[in-house]
């Protein structure tokens, strides 16, 4: 082999003003921590209540859903809100619930300034 076709094989420095030193591939840094999506606190029980999630929030009928948005639309709630109601409280609320109602509305207000800041 020449000593031409020897020179062309050696390794060059890294420039101090290259950004990615010699031998380093361009990919992401491999320093930053991974964490999973249910956390660094352990698994737990993650997978049975994103199951149960799925569950409850995607499959009720047509007949379910239009129902619950009327009632919702009735009660100046959003579907979600009224949802989620039924699902931790258990009950359907009625327009007598007239503080509960307030509650909700006013939680869903505080999410909507902490959402602006």
């Amino acid at each position: 082999m020449s000593k031409l076709e020897i020179s062309s094989f050696v390794t060059k420095q890294a420039s101090p003003v290259s950004a990615v030193p010699a031998g380093h591939n361009g990919g992401p840094p491999l320093d930053d921590a991974h964490t999973p999506e249910w956390g660094n606190d352990g698994i737990g029980n993650y997978f049975y209540w994103k199951a149960a999630h799925r569950r409850v929030w995607h499959n009720p009928s047509p007949g379910i859903v239009s129902f619950r948005i009327q009632k919702a639309e009735r009660l100046g709630l959003t579907y979600e809100e009224y949802t989620l109601e039924i699902l931790e409280r258990g009950r359907h609320l009625q327009i007598e619930d007239v503080e509960r109602i307030a509650e909700i509305k006013h939680a869903r207000a505080a999410r909507a300034a902490n959402q602006r800041d």
